[in-house]
């Protein structure tokens, strides 16, 4: 820690007693614990890797994020929010998984009677929609299960950004290489167009929301009792047009009473939210707004709805 402080620049002591000074002007305020640290800035580097392989396949991602880690990730402030926002979302899922019974082993075909489908019956629209959420949820975990941000789920403005700062760390190695140097706008503008190839988890909660009709509250109420948040929040997100992000770290970070009025366009009975609190107060070191109903009010209120 004491290399990385040095090499930026900034005196070590003058960095722990700024870190102390804010600890002591407000030592009730919640801290990051280590787990929300190391999911963070592992979801930050999957999508920095993930961003510069689009770029340039020959970028040495290694050497790009050890410079990055140690004088600080351009754009911190746009990436913040969505690590932050991701992390917790499988920091709660996580939990679920523990603490939720396994899903109950189906019979077999000759148990079950000439009721069960046959593996060759075609998929209902319904259950082509929900298909196609589940695998762009799936595309939010690296080969090896960690989580991750999907590009297809990037802010265009975000995705962009994140790719011209990877482009200039780029340039500055290959800029005596003429070339080399200006096919990195070309590639900047391919990746560009190219960032919404594979529908990303807010359009297929959009189309899952849309085919559901009168389904709607059924849906969302089977998958709090399934801890199906993936889906609650999808669907909870198509019914508010916000991006899924936005929707899960609203959900997240919700006071009880505000829950209610979150989901109230998901048309759930009280009672069905019951396992949805129970599962969020068991969510150990939760970050909760204060004024998070005020909040929620807003970010809900009419000409703040935006997609």
């Amino acid at each position: 820690m004491t290399d990385s402080v040095s090499s930026s620049g900034i005196d070590p002591l003058s960095a722990r007693l700024r870190e102390l000074a804010d600890y002591l002007a407000a030592p009730a305020v919640g801290r990051l614990t280590e787990e929300q640290r190391a999911l963070s800035l592992g979801i930050a580097r999957r999508l920095v890797v993930d961003v510069a392989e689009r770029l340039d396949r020959s970028i040495d991602t290694e050497g790009l994020w050890r410079e990055w880690l140690r004088g600080g990730l351009p754009g911190a402030d746009r990436l913040a929010r969505l690590c932050f926002a991701r992390a917790e979302e499988h920091r709660w899922r996580d939990l679920s998984a523990q603490r939720s019974s396994p899903p109950p082993i189906l019979p077999d075909a000759d148990e079950a009677g000439a009721d069960a489908p046959s593996v060759g019956t075609p998929l209902s629209d319904i259950d082509r929609a929900y298909l196609a959420l589940q695998i762009a949820d799936r595309r939010r975990f690296d080969a090896l299960g960690h989580p991750a941000l999907a590009i297809a789920d990037l802010d265009g403005a975000v995705f962009r950004a994140l790719l011209l700062d990877i482009a200039a760390w780029r340039l500055a190695e290959v800029s005596q290489y003429q070339a080399r140097a200006a096919e990195l706008g070309e590639a900047v503008r391919v990746a560009t167009e190219r960032q919404t190839e594979g529908r990303g988890i807010a359009d297929a909660g959009a189309a899952y929301h849309k085919i559901l009709g009168a389904g709607l509250s059924e849906a969302a109420g089977q998958a709090i009792a399934r801890h199906d948040w993936p889906t609650l929040i999808a669907l909870a997100a198509a019914a508010h047009r916000r991006s899924y992000d936005d929707m899960a770290l609203a959900l997240l970070t919700a006071e009880t009473a505000a829950l209610p009025s979150l989901l109230a366009p998901l048309h759930l009975d009280r009672t069905a939210l019951a396992p949805l609190e129970a599962s969020l107060a068991m969510l150990p070191s939760r970050a909760v707004s204060d004024d998070s109903a005020r909040d929620y009010g807003e970010m809900l209120a009419p000409g703040r709805i935006t997609r």
